[in-house]
């Protein structure tokens, strides 16, 4: 699917990310308000320091320094006493907050990786598989990097800008007036214009991050097929524009960010000067102390810090927030919930009409009506193109009918097997949770899986990246054994045999006849004396079915399957 036609999931307003940190903070009232206080009284201890030595100075230009020696240690021990307060209790806070973001990030990563795999193979497969592992790969670790740094700065300077200002006001409003009037308005215009400019870009930043992991996994899964067709080329030159196109994001974020930090800058120095012209004209005019002047700015350094900080982390947090967005939006990807599929009556499996299209205007399947009884194995066959594997997919409830209807659901099993990284235990019970040992043993014997049953340590055998590794064989095997223990009333099985060669061909037939024995099957089957042992066949062509019966009486009858079985026989001749 080109960039062009592929969707992407979802981005939640900010509405739905502040309901899924509600949801992740449910029970931690108590916690959220004692993060509250602490972080108060600390920012309120931080004013101790400046108030005394503002104080100090005072007692120096009055000459009172030198005769008054109790009350010199009185503002050292205010001093003392409060740098301590304002580290412990701002600590604290820091820590506490730190470990609130965490669990919401915790919470939420778990749910949107719930939502994820319960997503529609239709949403990913319009969507690419790449933009969710980003949501769940990079996005993640972009909020999870910057939480440490984030939280403590939002949550600490928020109340010490709060307690400083008042801290400002009370010691003589006109200091307060003098630098809030010059440094506000510059503030609250560097802020517009990072957020106006800001939050696209990061998010243009990560779909170009998203494209970029779509075109690698695609040209991993499909790296035999690239080297067979000589293939590298091309892919190499898509994953290279994608990495160019997320190398010209990144940049364009950083001149965001070289501007952001220059009109901190320029708020910076009007304030300090205001504060000096103020402080100086008080002073000559007799309505205020050098020492009033010192603390003043003294106060309107501690302030300018946390104000510097947290408007240096708006540039992070608005990164922060682009990846939550995306995060939350799987959460919240309601439009592609599969549809509820009514019970198919006395049938396995009933679809009528179906219409589907990888690409509008590109029907794959057109009109196709099929009805599998509640113990009868139906083998699809045609040529490669001829839709067998959507129509299969659609049966079991991986893709959705664009139109038409489906009754039932089923298992699905395909020629790709996935082996899990653990045991052979944790392979087999992951579809029927608590299984006992002799269950899994009887669901591989049943398949005649020999060679799994014969492993070194059985059942506690590592299979998989990290221990023996199965050959295509016997991971189909333990598919087929995974469907047994399953047990469902209908099984799927995509060329789930095709893959073993001819060797062990014969005994993975064997195995899925086991596998289907009570219920219902569908066999999408590459080779047609696995389709001859079936109850039905049904030849498809073009999206159509063009001809469905018995092997003897389509073998017999002059259409598409016999003149395919009569080459079939005649090879192997």
């Amino acid at each position: 699917m080109s960039d062009d036609t592929r969707e992407t999931l979802p981005l939640a307003t900010a509405a739905q990310v502040r309901s899924e940190i509600r949801l992740a903070l449910k029970g931690g009232t108590g916690k959220v308000v004692g993060v509250v206080i602490l972080l108060t009284l600390g920012s309120a201890a931080g004013l101790a320091t400046p108030w005394a030595l503002g104080a100090l100075v005072d007692a120096v230009a009055e000459g009172t320094a030198t005769h008054d020696a109790d009350r010199i240690w009185l503002l050292a021990g205010i001093i003392a006493a409060g740098a301590l307060f304002a580290a412990l209790f701002d600590g604290l806070g820091q820590v506490g907050a730190t470990r609130l973001v965490e669990r919401v990030l915790a919470s939420t990563r778990e749910r949107m990786v719930a939502r994820g795999l319960a997503l529609p193979r239709a949403a990913l497969e319009r969507a690419g598989a790449g933009d969710l592992v980003s949501r769940a790969g990079d996005d993640v670790a972009v909020i999870a990097e910057s939480a440490p740094y984030v939280v403590p700065a939002v949550t600490g300077s928020a109340f010490t800008i709060a307690t400083t200002v008042v801290g400002i006001a009370v010691l003589d409003w006109r200091f307060a007036i003098s630098a809030l009037v010059l440094v506000i308005p510059i503030y609250a215009w560097t802020l517009r214009w990072h957020r106006r400019n800001a939050p696209q870009i990061y998010e243009a930043e990560r779909a170009a991050m998203a494209t970029r992991a779509h075109h690698l996994l695609a040209s991993l899964r499909g790296i035999e097929t690239v080297h067979a067709f000589g293939l590298s080329g091309p892919h190499g030159k898509r994953i290279l524009l994608a990495s160019w196109a997320v190398s010209i994001w990144a940049v364009r974020a950083r001149t965001i960010i070289n501007g952001f930090f220059a009109r901190i800058n320029l708020a910076e120095f009007l304030g300090m000067s205001s504060i000096l012209v103020v402080g100086f004209w008080l002073v000559r005019e007799g309505h205020g102390t050098v020492g009033a002047a010192t603390t003043a700015m003294l106060f309107f350094l501690r302030l300018f810090g946390p104000i510097n900080e947290l408007m240096f982390v708006v540039d992070e947090l608005q990164s922060s927030l682009a990846s939550m967005r995306r995060i939350v939006g799987v959460i919240h990807a309601n439009e592609y919930t599969a549809a509820e599929r009514p019970a198919p009556g006395d049938a396995a499996a009933d679809a009528t009409g179906v219409r589907f299209e990888y690409l509008p205007g590109h029907p794959v399947l057109d009109d196709v009506s099929l009805r599998i009884g509640p113990t009868e194995t139906v083998a699809l066959v045609g040529s490669s193109g001829a839709g067998k594997s959507t129509l299969a997919a659609i049966v079991a409830g991986v893709l959705d009918p664009g139109s038409g209807t489906v009754a039932g659901t089923a298992a699905l099993v395909t020629q790709e097997v996935h082996v899990f990284d653990g045991t052979l235990r944790e392979n087999l019970d992951l579809v029927k949770p608590g299984a006992t040992d002799d269950e899994l043993l009887a669901a591989l014997r049943r398949v005649r899986a020999e060679s799994l049953l014969n492993l070194p340590d059985g059942l506690d055998t590592g299979i998989g990246d990290r221990g023996t590794e199965l050959t295509p064989a016997q991971a189909q095997s333990l598919a087929l054994a995974r469907i047994v223990l399953l047990d469902p009333p209908l099984a799927v099985l995509d060329e789930a045999t095709s893959e073993a060669g001819s060797a062990d061909s014969a005994a993975l037939d064997h195995a899925s006849v086991a596998a289907l024995d009570g219920r219902a099957g569908l066999l999408v089957a590459h080779r047609l004396d696995q389709a001859a042992k079936a109850d039905r066949i049904v030849v498809m062509e073009k999206g159509r079915i063009v001809e469905e019966g018995v092997h003897e009486d389509l073998a017999a009858a002059d259409g598409p399957y016999a003149r395919a079985w009569s080459l079939w026989t005649r090879g192997r001749s």
